[in-house]
């Protein structure tokens, strides 16, 4: 009778420090995830500012470069695609648009020396490039709670903890333009 309740308790304590296991890695999992919801904010309020400065930016340019119609619009459109964006997935290819648009933005603007010598402009992409910088910066943050989530939830006992509670791995990573990689050609 003593030896079954003994090895009723060495049972019942291997199956506490199992439960405790998995409740510790569980508990790991959803600190990741919120991890990953808190960077994303950091994400999203940087691209909003950068929402904010582009109409500044826009009505700015129009003044000088009213030729340049289309591309205003496609900023305009850019920015409005950010506006209805519900998931970080449309908010991720909005933002792709808006950096395609203003990377254009910034080509036009070469052809206008008056232009890249108003004090407005001068000041609005001071604000853009170091709200860009800052984007970067929480891109690259955003990524790596990504990564760190999704190697704990791949990755046994977290794999098992995860699947039991429809964890699944986090998908939305910032990712280079193809064009992005090509290294430029310079020539004197």
């Amino acid at each position: 009778m003593k030896g079954i309740i003994v090895g009723l308790g060495v049972v019942v304590l291997i199956a506490l420090f199992v439960v405790m296991g998995f409740a510790g890695v569980y508990n790991n999992i959803v600190v990741k995830q919120e991890t990953i919801t808190a960077k994303w904010a950091q994400v999203d309020n940087q691209l909003q500012r950068r929402n904010d400065l582009i109409p500044n930016l826009v009505n700015t340019v129009k003044g000088y470069a009213a030729h340049e119609k289309t591309l205003l619009e496609d900023i305009t459109n850019a920015r409005s695609q950010w506006g209805k964006a519900s998931s970080v997935d449309e908010k991720v290819k909005a933002a792709g648009a808006i950096d395609k648009a203003l990377g254009r933005l910034l080509l036009v603007t070469e052809n206008y020396p008056n232009l890249k010598a108003d004090q407005t402009f001068l000041k609005l992409m001071d604000e853009l490039s170091g709200t860009e910088n800052r984007i970067s910066v929480e891109r690259m943050r955003y990524n790596e709670a990504v990564k760190d989530y999704n190697i704990t939830v791949r990755m046994f006992p977290g794999n098992i903890v995860a699947g039991m509670f429809g964890y699944k791995p986090a998908t939305e990573y910032f990712k280079a333009e193809e064009k992005a990689k090509t290294v430029p050609e310079v020539k004197f």
